[in-house]
């Protein structure tokens, strides 16, 4: 699939690039003298940048259902950068092993997390594990509107799949990353994260790759 998504590349007048300049200017200048480039990111509305156009708030698309209200709202009674926000994309899935991991781990640890767990991956979940979650110390919720959720004062770190979406998206809004990678271009961002950029740390993995609670 990744393959065949370049193999026209030497058709094309231009190749436009979600990423700006100062993040990756050894990677861009080397690919310029291979292909016609131009970055144009990042492509994060206007609101969360430089604030020039003031309709431009959102992406204006969603692949799930928006709540935002319950989100906000939960997070409005939070602490300043008392939150730790875990979102691992629309698309990848964790192993049941993990979510436990995860659950308990998360639960364990005295903060307060915001923890975005898709409708399909809920059964996914230990047993009880909602019903023993005191609401105040952390809520899983099925969506949220991400870049809000980044920009909220709230908000001390984001545990993330390093997708390059979402990580243009913490890079912008100044939010420390924990990464655990899964695949594609995911491993590469959590290494530039971590060791090029320090925005981030990753996540340690044990002989079975899964992430252990520490709690």
């Amino acid at each position: 699939m990744l393959v065949n998504q370049f193999s026209n590349l030497q058709k094309v007048d231009w190749i436009l690039i979600n990423g700006f300049y100062e993040l990756e200017k050894e990677v861009i200048d080397w690919m310029a003298n291979i292909y016609p480039m131009k970055t144009i990111g990042p492509t994060i509305p206007s609101m969360y940048l430089d604030k020039r156009l003031p309709d431009d708030k959102e992406y204006g698309m969603s692949l799930f259902k928006p709540m935002a209200n319950e989100c906000l709202n939960w997070l409005n009674r939070q602490p300043i950068s008392s939150v730790v926000y875990v979102s691992f994309g629309s698309m990848a899935k964790l192993e049941a092993e993990q979510m436990e991991e995860l659950a308990w781990g998360l639960k364990n640890s005295n903060k307060n997390f915001l923890w975005v767990v898709r409708s399909t991956e809920e059964p996914k979940l230990p047993k009880n594990f909602l019903d023993e979650l005191a609401s105040e110390k952390g809520l899983v919720i099925s969506w949220c509107p991400q870049l809000q959720v980044l920009e909220h004062k709230s908000i001390g770190c984001f545990l993330t799949h390093c997708g390059w979406n979402s990580t243009l998206e913490a890079i912008s809004l100044g939010v420390p990353m924990v990464t655990m990678p899964q695949w594609s271009d995911q491993p590469t961002n959590t290494k530039l994260v971590q060791d090029v950029w320090e925005m981030g740390i990753k996540a340690k993995q044990d002989e079975k790759g899964i992430v252990r609670r520490s709690y």
